[in-house]
Order: C-alpha cells, then sequence, then structure tokens
C-alpha cells in the first residue's frame, strides 16, 4: 500500500487556522485526558453485530451493510480479521468469501465474541461497535432485536463495562435506537445513535450514509486524510436529510451523539453544544493505517503529527478557560510544531 502523501507545511498551518476560526467552543475537557490517545501500539478493534430481519430487501440490505462495513474497514482503515468480529444470522448471511464470518448474532455468539475479546485488549486500545438491524422499546424494555431473546439495554451495558480500561464508541443504526442507546452513554464512550426516541421505529436509513462517510473517506471533512466519529456522523445526519428532502418526505428519524456521559444526545453537535469533543478526536483508521514502506522516523512523525492535532483540537474547546492572548500563543506553538512535523515527514516521502 503507498502512503499518501501528505499535506504541505501551508496547507496543513491554512487548515489548522481555518479549524480554529470555525471550531466549537465545546465543553471542557483537560489536556492531560487520555481518552482516545493514540500511540503505535495501541489497536483499533471493531465488532459488527447484524441483527436478523423480515423480508428478503430487508435481509440483503442488512447483509450488504455488513460485509461492506467489515471490507471498508480492511480496505482503508488498517484493520484486519484478526480486529474485526462480524457476527451475523448465518441462515441470513448468504455467501462468506473470505471467511468474513465470526459468529452468530444471538446470546451466545455474541457473548463469546466480547468474551474473546476482552482476552486479548489491552490497555488503551479502541474498542467500536457497530450495531445493524432493528430495535424495539423504550426504558428498561429497549431492546437490540437478535436471533433468539433480544438483548435489552441495560444488559450490553454490562458487556461493554468489562472495557473499563480501552476507549469505546458504539454506532447504533437500528430503528428504535434512542431508547436503547442511552444505557451505553459513560464516561469517556462515544455513543451514536439513529433515532432520537422510540416512536421513530422506521428503517433507518442512517447506516447506508455513515457507511457510505467510511468509504473512500468520503467523511474526512478537515481533508486530513482521516475520519474521526464526529466527521463521520455530521456526514451521515446531512446526507439523510437531504435523502428525505428528494423524498418529499417528512424524516422519521433523527441521529443523536453523546460523549459527555450524560445520556442526551445532541441532534447537531457544534457550537456551544456539550456534545462533540471527543467524538472529534475518536478517529476510525488504525495507526497502522498507510504505515506501509515508512522509515522507523517517518513512524514517529506520523503518529507525533495525530497527537499535535488531538492537542489542537482539545485547546480549542477550551478557549474560554483562557487569557486571549495566552489561548492564541498556546495555539501558535502548537501549529508551528504541527507545521515543522509535517514538513520533516514530507521530506521523508518520496
Amino acid at each position: 500500500m503507498s502512503v499518501r502523501r501528505a499535506l504541505s507545511t501551508g496547507v496543513a498551518l491554512a487548515l489548522a487556522m481555518v479549524v480554529l476560526a470555525t471550531g466549537p467552543a465545546w465543553a471542557q475537557l483537560p489536556l492531560e485526558s487520555d481518552y482516545f490517545l493514540e500511540s503505535p501500539d495501541s489497536v483499533k478493534y471493531a465488532v459488527i453485530v447484524v441483527g436478523p430481519s423480515v423480508g428478503e430487501e430487508n435481509i440483503s440490505r442488512f447483509r450488504q451493510w455488513g460485509y461492506s462495513l467489515h471490507d471498508i474497514l480492511v480496505r482503508d482503515y488498517g484493520y484486519s480479521a484478526d480486529t474485526i468480529t462480524l457476527l451475523h444470522d448465518p441462515d441470513e448471511a448468504g455467501p462468506n468469501p473470505g471467511n468474513r464470518l465470526d459468529g452468530t448474532s444471538d446470546r451466545d455468539g455474541i457473548e463469546a465474541a466480547f468474551a474473546d475479546l476482552r482476552s486479548r485488549v489491552s490497555d488503551g486500545d479502541q474498542v467500536t461497535v457497530y450495531l445493524i438491524g432493528h430495535g424495539s422499546g423504550e426504558g428498561e424494555e429497549a431492546k437490540f432485536n437478535i436471533i433468539g431473546p433480544d438483548i435489552t439495554g441495560a444488559e450490553f451495558r454490562e458487556t461493554l463495562d468489562r472495557f473499563e480500561r480501552q476507549d469505546m464508541v458504539v454506532i447504533n443504526t437500528t430503528s428504535a435506537s434512542y431508547g436503547f442507546s442511552t444505557f451505553l452513554s459513560g464516561e469517556g464512550r462515544v455513543v451514536i445513535s439513529a433515532t432520537r426516541s422510540p416512536s421513530e421505529r422506521f428503517d433507518p436509513v442512517f447506516s447506508r450514509y455513515f457507511i457510505e462517510a467510511l468509504d473512500g473517506r468520503a467523511g474526512d471533512l478537515d481533508k486530513n486524510n482521516r475520519v474521526s466519529m464526529l466527521e463521520a456522523f455530521n456526514y451521515a445526519r446531512a446526507n439523510v436529510e437531504q435523502w428525505y428532502e428528494e423524498q418529499g418526505r417528512l424524516a422519521s428519524e433523527h441521529a443523536g451523539l453523546d460523549d459527555n456521559g450524560d445520556s442526551t444526545f445532541s441532534l447537531g453537535p457544534g457550537v456551544d453544544d456539550p456534545d462533540g469533543r471527543l467524538a472529534e478526536i475518536a478517529y476510525i483508521d488504525t495507526a497502522a493505517a498507510e504505515t506501509e514502506n515508512l522509515s522507523g522516523e517517518a513512524l514517529e512523525l506520523k503518529t507525533r503529527m495525530q497527537q499535535i492535532e488531538r492537542s489542537v483540537f482539545i485547546l480549542r474547546g477550551r478557549k474560554n478557560e483562557f487569557l486571549e492572548q495566552d489561548y492564541w500563543r498556546r495555539m501558535e506553538e502548537l501549529l508551528v510544531e504541527l507545521a515543522r512535523a509535517t514538513a520533516r515527514f514530507n521530506e521523508l516521502i518520496p
């Protein structure tokens, strides 16, 4: 795999200034926080759970989404068969080229998959869970429909809570996903829900556009050759809205995001909104993505560039804590360091 040439120093600096000028004043996030702090040694895992459906059209759609997501993560984001777990109803999964299926989307299969993953993860790794299918209910009865007895939000939370030393992202793309998703919110966790209430029971198209955001990095809005959870969410949300407008229909789904642990999902994370600060630094790609043939120095520089960019986003979210001159002094130091690292990285790439 060839390494895409990094942005030139001038372009990187210009983009950073645009980010600063237009960025939201999010809630405070301590600079020393280690949430989603990537390192060359950290590993990112994905668990894709595809629930059963009714009707060949829905079955085919869910199957396509599950396999497409799997293949995009491998092709574009540095994942492998060892870091992706795909669970599906074997009666609906169809052909399985490449042996991509890892288990069954029932209680036993889900429990076994997460138990196996728990035995392999290390501190600081990132686990992203994608739920595709149908949901139902609200409150204690909110469920993700699986093979056999459905699983409740409270039960699934217990499963995820075993990963207290890993960064966690949950992308729940099911119908009526909101009630289930609220149980999964927690400190340091990014949770995305395709719907905002249990009454939104029609099959969402959010999955389609979230996966599209990943495909070819279409959701890379700041053009840094990476896709954050916030970028993918905003891409999908905007395209869902456009889809309903083009259909001339009243939207029956409204995606939300929560990453401050209060179980209140923001429909548009941004200016003066408490959500979005973690999702912006939670990236989908792994540290291994596009690092083939990099020298040791180039790899260290790539990692350093990503860490500086993370610090820029975090500092921006804390702007109100600083005197104006102190804020811009700190920001200037970060941007100059980013520009220097980018310039040196470009020198090492043919």
